[in-house]
């Protein structure tokens, strides 16, 4: 089903659109409502369940990765597979899934009873075209699959075909952006026609989104006959709006604005660890972050567990400057530390980099959830090792959509991942199509590679751990910690269960009242 932008995509360019979504520019898109909350009224009506989310960047799924936009795509279309909580493979889509003796052959089994909301079935078909559809953009999901061959075979079944064995090649099908398309789809991010719980009825931009119940979803209808997407432009209205009773949760809040909540009675809260981790680096492909006694200094002067306490206060858990942390399990390093703090050595290092006076760097970071309190936290450390930080703060659209991989110093939230060989081909390879750092380090791509292929269990958690210990002797990154997430709800609000990527929490068992 259309919405009122359905005309948008051959009257504006991409760029254009997510200006005109973000803002809700009325002159661009017609006939919408421009207050905040038009319409919105404050008493909870019984079969509504409103969210306050951030305003999507964009609803393409080859480039969406914001929590609110992953939680449209997950409401409104379906996943071939999911995973849990615990970071368990759980079917979606894909009913079933069985793996050849040699770790090559993938054989999964589609659900005969899915129904896409103009009424046909969805069909193998439906997920080739989608897989093709990614694979002519070159997006990050084509990278993610690219090592698969994948063919109709038998009755509604695909075969996918490995070129090397890859023994996480499913959790790359539950990637955010792998959500199943109509095939021959058109206008994809302004007309959606989904498979998912929940029909988009209409998105008014930079105000909300309206969806009903999907009535002959396979896995039964909705609780609720409605959702709502609330949009803000921060994160502060979107808890101002909860705390009025204009929204009834959300699922993206700084940690101190979550203790507001706790122990208020008219809510409940919840908290998950996570692998999910915000760090801060350098541009290791040009001055000054190009040079290892730069790189090393920075590590040096970064105290890990104060900025964890500050910022996170005692939620999630301390970063060791790696992507891997203690949500991996086995594969954690548990038993090595980063470098204590010495300002005094940083500084001496900086000086034999040829910066005696030290460093006047610009941080750049997007100016919501804890993002300020960790570059100032960050600034003020390493102000004692000689670095001068001037704090950029940009919108966060502007920040992720034009500044994120390009500035000299920047910051980055990376959402959980169910493993961390994730992370790890899409932003520390030197091939990754998110290398927001430009590192290149040999041996760390041979590990990267063996991780991602090796069928011998001991053999992959000793690869982790070394590449572990890479990131912690060297390199231009710094992870101080890893956080929680967290979920608010109107105290009549149940059967909502919180993962760990807050967009892929599923709604269609939610009760209101």
């Amino acid at each position: 089903m259309k919405n009122r932008n359905s005309n948008l995509a051959s009257q504006v360019s991409r760029r254009e659109f997510l200006n005109i979504f973000a803002a809700g520019a009325a002159a661009a898109v017609g006939t919408v409502s421009l207050s905040p909350l038009g319409g919105i009224a404050s008493a909870q009506d019984s079969g509504t369940l409103r969210l306050a989310w951030l305003t999507p960047a964009t609803l393409d799924p080859r480039s969406a990765s914001g929590d609110s936009e992953i939680a449209i795509f997950n409401a409104v279309y379906d996943y071939l597979i999911e995973t849990d909580a615990a970071s368990n493979l759980v079917p979606r889509l894909a009913s079933s899934w069985e793996l050849s003796d040699d770790g090559l052959v993938y054989s999964l089994q589609l659900r005969d009873d899915a129904t896409w909301h103009d009424g046909s079935p969805v069909s193998v078909d439906d997920v080739l075209w989608t897989i093709e559809w990614h694979q002519e953009a070159e997006s990050t999901l084509a990278s993610l699959i690219s090592a698969g061959s994948f063919e109709a075979a038998g009755d509604n079944q695909i075969t996918i075909t490995l070129s090397e064995p890859n023994p996480d090649f499913l959790y790359n099908l539950t990637d955010n952006k792998f959500v199943v398309l109509k095939s021959g789809a058109e206008d994809i991010g302004v007309a959606f026609n989904g498979s998912g719980p929940f029909v988009l009825e209409e998105i008014i931009p930079g105000d909300r989104a309206i969806m009903s119940a999907n009535e002959n979803y396979w896995r039964g209808a909705p609780s609720i006959d409605r959702l709502e997407f609330i949009f803000f432009d921060d994160q502060q209205a979107g808890i101002a709006a909860v705390q009025g009773g204009t929204a009834d949760g959300i699922m993206r809040l700084d940690n101190s604005s979550f203790l507001g909540f706790s122990g208020d009675a008219n809510f409940h809260t919840a908290d998950i660890p996570t692998s999910g981790h915000h760090l801060t680096r350098l541009r290791a492909d040009r001055a000054p972050g190009n040079d290892p006694l730069v790189q090393k200094a920075f590590k040096l002067a970064t105290d890990r567990d104060a900025i964890w306490e500050r910022v996170q206060l005692g939620f999630g858990a301390v970063g060791k400057d790696s992507p891997i942390g203690p949500a991996f399990g086995q594969y954690f390093l548990a038993d090595a530390e980063a470098p204590p703090r010495d300002p005094e050595a940083a500084a001496a290092l900086l000086a034999e980099a040829g910066y005696p006076d030290g460093l006047d760097m610009i941080l750049y970071a997007p100016n919501s959830g804890n993002f300020p309190d960790l570059t100032q936290a960050l600034a003020s450390q390493w102000e004692e090792a000689g670095i001068r930080i001037e704090i950029q703060l940009e919108a966060e659209n502007t920040y992720w959509n034009e500044l994120w991989d390009q500035v000299d110093l920047g910051t980055t939230g990376w959402g959980p991942r169910p493993v961390p060989q994730l992370y790890l081909d899409l932003a520390y390879h030197s091939e990754g199509p998110w290398n927001e750092s430009h590192y290149s380090n040999a041996r760390l791509d041979e590990l990267i590679e063996l991780a991602r292929t090796s069928l011998d269990q001991d053999e992959r958690t000793a690869t982790y751990k070394e590449i572990q210990q890479i990131f912690l002797d060297e390199g231009p990154i710094v992870v101080p910690y890893f956080f929680a997430q967290f979920m608010v709800l109107a105290s009549n609000i149940s059967g909502v269960e919180l993962q760990p990527f807050a967009g892929r929490t599923n709604l269609h068992q939610a009760v209101v009242g």
